[in-house]
């Protein structure tokens, strides 16, 4: 005898099981590391100083020992972001590149590949505190789960809009996120709060557990202290000093 319930079954269970599915799809990729890479263009930034910070990013990811450090990793991956910053007046953040899991060597090239495709866009100002702030928001926003989360701060000079740097960079330690640097000083400085960027960086910017810098003062450093750098993160182990000697 036939349930005359049993066509009332195929929608509940057909609902469950839509509903287990969609679970099953929205649930968070576990990660060994969540890294913002925030990069100046601000107008301070030559042209051909932008270029090469930007190479440096694309040449980090396409090589071959830095993925030899995201399989390095506990689980073998990773979730990267590559956004441009400059002033908070106007407001000036760019997501480049939208957060990616990079798993295989595969993923990396083309991680970097789509990031030397995208243009580099200048705008005026520099807020530090602003481009943490913005990290701090796509950290919250990635649709991943990480025991470590890094931001990623390159320019060549001190904020001078939006607020204070340290409350930004205190607020972030305090959520957990570590906040590293790569402090650019290929030129001479046009003023004096410019003249120790290392030192403003030192002080000012970076904070967290294992948080380091690289100042970089030499074309010829550019790529090699870029995939240095990239590489420490991942592997997620404190250089030294904060502040490393050049040879």
């Amino acid at each position: 005898m036939r349930n005359p319930k049993a066509p009332w079954l195929i929608p509940v269970l057909a609902t469950g099981l839509l509903t287990l599915v969609t679970a099953w799809h929205r649930t968070p990729t576990e990660v060994d590391l969540a890294l913002v890479l925030a990069v100046d263009v601000s107008t301070s930034m030559d042209p051909d100083e932008q270029d090469l910070q930007r190479q440096g990013y694309v040449e980090a990811f396409r090589s071959v020992s830095v993925h030899q450090a995201i399989h390095g990793g506990t689980l073998g991956r990773i979730a990267v972001t590559y956004v441009e910053w400059a002033g908070a007046h106007p407001r000036f953040q760019n997501v480049v590149v939208p957060w990616t899991i990079l798993e295989s060597s595969k993923d990396g090239v083309a991680f970097a590949e789509r990031l030397a495709r995208a243009p580099i866009h200048r705008a005026a100002g520099t807020s530090i505190s602003e481009a943490i702030d913005f990290s701090i928001a796509l950290l919250s926003s990635g649709h991943f789960l990480a025991p470590r989360r890094v931001i990623d701060i390159s320019g060549d000079g001190s904020s001078n809009q939006g607020r204070l740097v340290t409350e930004a960079r205190d607020e972030a330690v305090a959520r957990g996120v570590t906040i590293n640097g790569l402090p650019i000083l290929l030129k001479e400085p046009e003023g004096r709060e410019n003249a120790s960027i290392d030192a403003y960086y030192r002080d000012c910017v970076i904070g967290g557990s294992n948080a380091f810098m690289i100042p970089v003062r030499e074309r010829s450093q550019f790529l090699f202290e870029t995939r240095t750098k990239i590489i420490r993160e991942i592997a997620g182990v404190s250089p030294g000093p904060v502040w490393p000697t050049q040879p």
